[in-house]
């Protein structure tokens, strides 16, 4: 069996050596020499280099100054709907990332809110894509440059280092990088858009924008754009979420020219918050009032149709659920859902097929919310029942009659929240009924607790 070779190491620097003595060579400390193993030296050096490392740590108290202010400045982006997704603003020194998918409108949003901004502050406006030409025609047709003064600049560059240099300097309150899967970084392997060179560039960006406010100066806010695939690829936000402070979805149909802004991610604000814009020749227009958008067209007097007061985040949208059944004599019939969980659709038709002997097993059914609104609450499952029992018997749903509630397996009824909320905007568009089950029974509203309660109530 080897026999171990004995050594010394000193407990209070680490360092090793061949003999013991009764003061250490390196630190000057009396008898703190010690025999010890070869591992147990290695894990003595690892914990004097750790102690070293975390010395030089700036630690500060995490009680801020009396005279100090708590809340960072917040650049306001000259847009409502987006000051209001981020909570007042782009604060000072955050790094935001704008997700979508291509052609959906990001460039452009940027693009606005760049020549909002430069008019009081130093923008940078890097663009990996597109020339500077491009860049700035675009910059013109949406009237981003009119004005007295304009501070933007442009520059065509795929350096993260250069970017990184730019944020650092404290030249600029506003970089916007459009996008990051073009960057690449020297000494990175990989291809741009890889995960190496996609990771490493955010983490360079990142990390340049958080030293930005040293010495007094004020902090740059970064904004970076990345694209994403239908099927979430990895080059996406979903693999630097974890490296920014906030993440902005922009979600829409690029067929139609209502575009929706979320906030998946914010740390300096709610992720409960909305925008609305609509895509036009002159660039993104704010939507002043969302819920008449999705209602706008709305037919009241054709059969299969029933409007859903539909909570996103903070907001109440009226939005419009349009059912269609066909009989047929296929064995299989259709099941087509577009803007709700297909899901709990499939649930919906199986309650009504088997709790109200409706026979939908021998129908194709086609379950479609308009204006490219999206339903994910259960509460919209009362609103969806409606519609499809109503093109069932064909007979409309009273135009002035708002459905809410969420159906069980056993045909009851559960309240959904907020319905003061829900009631008011249904009320100040024009609609005098709620019906859905709940306690208490405020002006227009008719309680129900199941669901073949409802359906006489709405159609008689």
């Amino acid at each position: 069996m080897a026999k171990k070779t004995p050594a010394y190491a000193c407990r209070e620097c680490g360092d090793s050596f061949a003999r013991w003595s009764g003061r250490c060579p390196s630190c000057g400390a009396m008898n703190s020499v010690v025999a010890v193993t070869a591992g147990e030296a290695q894990t003595l050096i690892r914990a004097s280099g750790q102690a070293q490392a975390a010395a030089a740590l700036l630690c500060e108290d995490a009680r801020a100054a009396p005279d100090a202010p708590i809340a960072r400045p917040r650049l306001v982006s000259g847009l409502g709907e987006l000051d209001r997704v981020l909570g007042g603003g782009l604060p000072e020194g955050a790094v935001a990332l704008l997700g979508g998918e291509p052609g959906i409108g990001k460039s452009t949003l940027l693009a606005q809110v760049a020549g909002a901004v430069s008019r009081t502050h130093a923008v940078l406006y890097v663009t990996a894509e597109e020339s500077v030409d491009q860049v700035r025609n675009r910059l013109e047709r949406l009237g981003a440059l009119a004005g007295p003064s304009s501070r933007l600049r442009l520059s065509a560059s795929s350096d993260a280092a250069a970017v990184a240099g730019a944020i650092s300097s404290g030249d600029f309150a506003l970089v916007v990088v459009d996008s990051i899967q073009l960057l690449t970084l020297a000494g990175i392997e990989g291809e741009p858009g890889g995960i190496s060179q996609c990771r490493a560039c955010a983490a360079t960006l990142v990390e340049a924008t958080k030293r930005s406010g040293a010495g007094g100066r004020h902090a740059t806010a970064l904004v970076m754009v990345g694209h994403v695939t239908k099927d979430g690829g990895l080059a996406g936000p979903r693999l630097l979420e974890h490296l920014v402070d906030t993440v902005l979805s922009f979600e829409g149909d690029r067929y139609q020219d209502l575009r929706v802004l979320r906030a998946v991610k914010n740390r300096y604000g709610s992720t409960s918050e909305l925008g609305l814009f609509r895509m036009g020749g002159g660039g993104l227009q704010e939507v002043a009032d969302p819920s008449g958008v999705f209602i706008a067209d709305r037919d009241p007097g054709v059969p299969g149709s029933c409007v859903v007061p539909a909570m996103e985040g903070n907001r109440c949208l009226l939005v419009e659920v349009q059912a269609l059944v066909n009989p047929t004599e296929v064995p299989q019939p259709a099941r087509r859902v577009s803007g709700c969980d297909p899901n709990r659709v499939a649930m919906v038709l199986a309650v009504l097929s088997r709790r109200l002997r409706m026979p939908l097993g021998s129908c194709d059914v086609f379950v479609n919310v308009t204006g490219g609104a999206h339903l994910d609450e259960p509460a919209a499952d009362l609103g969806i029942a409606l519609a499809v029992a109503s093109a069932w018997r064909e007979l409309p749903v009273p135009s002035d009659l708002v459905a809410l509630g969420e159906v069980g397996l056993g045909g009851e009824l559960r309240p959904a929240p907020r319905y003061d909320q829900r009631a008011t905007e249904a009320r100040r568009l024009g609609f005098q009924r709620l019906l859905g089950p709940g306690a208490g029974s405020g002006r227009g509203r008719l309680v129900v607790v199941r669901l073949g309660e409802a359906i006489e109530a709405a159609l008689g």
